[in-house]
């Protein structure tokens, strides 16, 4: 094991979009775990957009990091040392723990990862937190059925592209949103999507919605907001479902922008429209993941996982995810498992 850690702490708030400067690495001893504690080495990081949110001072549904915090997110990674945590040397856990190549948690702040439902890297994406938001959200928030048509921004991400696969089970047409023709291709080719839109190739939403979707929305999962949801909204049909995911068009603006007033549409069409945190599922996580497995395990489902190399790497990765750099989840891979 080596006798050196590195990890990243927030060197600066951003003024809008991050850089590197807004990244600090430095290395110290490797901690020691304590009581009840494991040691755990990195062997996936997940970067996120909701981390973006942290980055500020003002509220958000993410504590803030205080500007000198060791960055926090999701980790893959094998116990090292345990400390009568209920873990033993060797065992694959996830839990949120920072930007390091070790780090001590808690028994109790960690869950076990079961490699005999996939790699272990998919307990970051597709049967971990992006596939349970998908689960969850496409299911109990957005609600589609047989013969609607379901719409998904960002649906070249972790989530976008479980929630849209999720939707064409149940027998929807089903409507991705993404930033490349490569990334049309791999939703329509490989996912099964009815249709992708380039958004990055027009400049008029609505009426790329018109081909698209010509009977109108029914329920839409939105991962992005801004303009694509003002042409969205525009055509959500009566009854329409809408689940607020993310709104990662706007996390790096220094004023968040006064768009078109579309309330009134959902007078006219009775539409709802819900805001959705994952973590308010939290009792049913193993349910979802259970359900998920059997999915990719049958073929219903598949994924893709974009993955960076090495953990200096990680704010590439991160900032990357604001370029639309990353089809499917964006993950850093920082060691190999020694045991």
């Amino acid at each position: 094991m080596s006798q050196t850690n590195r990890k990243f702490l927030l060197a600066k708030r951003p003024d809008g979009k991050p850089d590197r400067d807004t990244f600090e690495l430095v290395e110290e001893d490797v901690p020691r775990p304590g009581p009840g504690e494991v040691l755990v080495r990195t062997l996936y990081l997940s970067v996120d957009p909701y981390m973006r949110g942290r980055m500020d001072a003002g509220e958000s549904y993410a504590e803030p990091w205080e500007v000198g915090d060791p960055l926090r997110g999701g980790v893959v990674g094998e116990v090292v040392e345990s400390n009568g945590a209920g873990f033993e040397a060797g065992d694959v856990v996830t839990g949120n723990l920072q930007w390091a190549d070790y780090a001590t948690a808690r028994g109790d702040e960690l869950q076990p990862v079961n490699p005999d439902l996939g790699p272990i890297s998919t307990a970051l994406g597709v049967l971990g937190m992006p596939g349970r938001t998908a689960y969850f959200g496409t299911r109990e928030v957005a609600r589609p059925k047989a013969d609607d048509t379901f719409v998904v921004t960002g649906a070249a991400g972790a989530v976008g592209s479980v929630a849209g696969q999720i939707a064409k089970l149940s027998g929807a047409r089903v409507v991705g949103f993404a930033g490349s023709d490569e990334k049309v291709a791999f939703l329509e080719d490989e996912l099964g999507f009815d249709a992708g839109i380039n958004y990055k190739a027009t400049d008029d939403y609505a009426a790329a919605l018109d081909e698209a979707a010509p009977n109108g929305v029914d329920s839409y999962f939105d991962n992005v907001g801004g303009p694509i949801t003002d042409a969205v909204f525009s055509k959500l049909n009566v009854d329409a479902r809408v689940a607020v995911c993310g709104q990662i068009s706007m996390y790096n603006a220094e004023e968040i922008p006064t768009g078109p007033r579309k309330l009134g549409k959902l007078i006219e069409t009775r539409a709802t429209v819900e805001g959705l945190l994952v973590q308010d599922f939290a009792p049913r996580f193993e349910q979802a993941t259970r359900r998920l497995a059997e999915w990719v395990a049958d073929g219903e489902i598949q994924y893709r996982e974009t993955v960076t190399e090495g953990l200096e790497d990680a704010p590439d990765a991160f900032l990357g995810l604001f370029e639309g750099e990353n089809i499917g989840k964006q993950l850093v891979k920082v060691g190999e498992r020694e045991s």
